[in-house]
């Protein structure tokens, strides 16, 4: 049995069609979800690179992660704020600060951030142990009273390099 260039080509083009509906994309497949019921959050992590490195740290409780080789750290806070404060109100106090304690301080453009949860995005760079260092921070809202603080941090290049995980991620964020 013979089929005709056209036949044949329809065929082939069926199959991978099926097989593309049958086997998940292999970023559904690594994307999974974590949940801190401590701070009373979930966010997704979009691959298997990002790792979970510590839960309660010193200086309260937070959430670490890590990127690959750990050159990107994630850490995720929640803190509490006056209710009349606006997230906006907090990057502007947050930056007073930095604009004096970080060695080589150089602001971003900080912006309003809608995902999930809603809040400001406050990017900016700075000198560790004579090395640039980025750090892009979101500050989300809970309620009037709750903030979280999601802080992506590493060498400029390494955090450009996963820029659609960070907004994936920050997107992700979500109350539990």
């Amino acid at each position: 049995m013979t089929f005709s260039n056209g036949l044949r080509g329809f065929i082939t083009c069926l199959i991978v069609i099926l097989i593309g509906m049958l086997v998940p994309s292999s970023a559904e497949g690594q994307t999974r979800r974590y949940t801190d019921q401590t701070l009373q959050y979930a966010l997704d992590l979009p691959s298997r690179d990002w790792n979970i490195i510590s839960g309660v740290g010193i200086t309260g409780e937070s959430t670490e992660f890590s990127y690959g080789k750990g050159l990107v750290l994630l850490r995720v806070r929640r803190e509490l704020k006056d209710a009349d404060v606006s997230t906006a109100e907090v990057v502007q106090r947050q930056q007073q600060f930095d604009r004096v304690s970080l060695a080589g301080y150089l602001k971003g453009e900080i912006e309003s951030f809608a995902g999930r949860l809603s809040g400001t995005r406050y990017p900016y760079e700075y000198i560790s142990a004579g090395k640039r260092v980025k750090r892009i921070t979101y500050y989300l809202q809970a309620n009037n009273r709750v903030i979280y603080r999601i802080e992506f941090t590493g060498p400029a290049e390494e955090l450009s390099d996963v820029t659609n995980d960070i907004e994936f991620i920050a997107r992700s964020f979500r109350l539990k």
